[in-house]
């Protein structure tokens, strides 16, 4: 995106990518429908991006979700909005976009570069790269560096980059809309595992999200796990554990579901009686018994129904993350995204310190800071 805004500026381009070939990221980010954006009003929109809100407001105010939308379907591809408000292109999938796109840029002239691995500047300015034939070194009025964070390292970003920008204050990479290791025993997770929690919602403390989530061999995930991830996170790094608890009927009142329960179990095994007359599935009736045997849980049905504990012992592995918290501090980069310390040298995408949930938050952001930096970078070259 800021190779293609800064070339609609003027500007001769080239993008230089590590792997064999680019937008290794986006096409796995497809394969679950390329979640574009969010249809939601701005100013609720901006929320996601918590302590970054005023940093990332002004590039997306500038770069809005309606304009992303119409970029893609300028690309050809059609987009709709789902029931969540959540934007897709109708084809649910990246590859068709990115096609489009590359050829849109090879037709303004931009060079790609594969298997070029960036290895910081050298001490005339130039960028070092390392190549299949060796070190080579480019030197460029402009430069824009689109990083990325730490999660998904075999895709192309390892956050191993703030090792060459010396001086220059980073925040640690932590994960970000990642699963958890839960409490669940053995035969719990055996014959559960990959099973959905359809209809949920979840609280954290003062938060609650509806969605669904999964469980897994390792524990919890999902987008209602996702939106809570970054409180249970921080809250983790304080304590050993947290407790998230789990609402199997959030259409209910307590005191519907009560009512509905109360005298109601006859002969009915609990097994039975969850089913019948609370409606869970089985791996919620599971959960339940699980909870009641364990004896840490109320005997009062409809209230562990509503509540149910589970004990988050730890986070997924960043690597295993969708995206990560970090990077580049803001304090090293002015308005138009260029570092304070090397002038000339602009910074976008997940490689700045912010991050939000999924649900289109994520690649908006990426996609709004891209085309600043592009805009910024381009007048930047006129200038030089």
């Amino acid at each position: 995106m800021a190779a293609e805004a800064a070339a609609q500026s003027g500007a001769a381009v080239m993008v230089a990518d590590h792997m064999p070939s680019p937008a290794r990221k986006l096409l796995i980010a497809g394969r679950g429908g390329l979640n574009l954006t969010h249809s939601e009003a701005l100013p609720h929109f901006l929320k996601h991006y918590g302590a970054a809100e005023a940093q990332l407001a002004p590039h997306i105010r500038a770069f809005p979700p309606e304009a992303l939308i119409a970029w893609a379907e300028g690309l050809g591809q059609p987009c709709f909005t789902g029931s969540s408000g959540r934007v897709f292109p109708r084809a649910m999938k990246a590859s068709p976009l990115l096609r489009a796109w590359m050829a849109r840029l090879d037709a303004l002239g931009l060079r790609l570069l594969a298997r070029h691995r960036w290895l910081g500047f050298a001490p005339d300015g130039a960028a070092r790269f390392a190549t299949p034939a060796g070190e080579t070194h480019i030197k460029a009025s402009a430069t824009i560096l689109a990083l990325g964070g730490a999660s998904w390292p075999r895709l192309g970003s390892d956050g191993a980059w703030p090792a060459l920008l010396p001086g220059i204050t980073t925040r640690p990479f932590a994960p970000s809309n990642m699963g958890f290791s839960i409490t669940l025993s053995e035969h719990l997770r055996q014959r559960f595992a990959g099973t959905p929690l359809k209809r949920i919602a979840l609280t954290f403390g003062s938060i609650t999200q509806r969605g669904e989530a999964m469980i897994t061999e390792a524990g919890i995930e999902g987008g209602a796990v996702y939106a809570l991830s970054a409180a249970i996170r921080d809250a983790l790094a304080g304590q050993r554990s947290a407790t998230l608890h789990l609402d199997l009927r959030p259409d209910l009142s307590l005191a519907e579901l009560a009512a509905r329960l109360l005298g109601r179990r006859g002969s009915l095994s609990l097994s039975n009686h969850l089913r019948r007359n609370a409606g869970l599935a089985p791996v919620g009736i599971a959960l339940v018994q699980e909870a009641l045997k364990s004896g840490t849980a109320t005997p009062d049905l409809a209230g562990l129904i509503k509540a149910l504990p589970l004990q988050v012992t730890g986070s997924f592995p960043i690597a295993r993350a969708i995206s990560s918290a970090g990077g580049l501090a803001w304090s090293e980069v002015d308005e138009n995204l260029m570092l304070r310390r090397l002038p000339g040298v602009f910074a976008c995408g997940e490689m700045l310190d912010w991050e939000a949930p999924t649900g289109g938050y994520l690649l908006q952001a990426c996609f709004s800071t891209g085309h600043a930096a592009g805009l910024a970078a381009a007048r930047y070259d006129a200038r030089a």
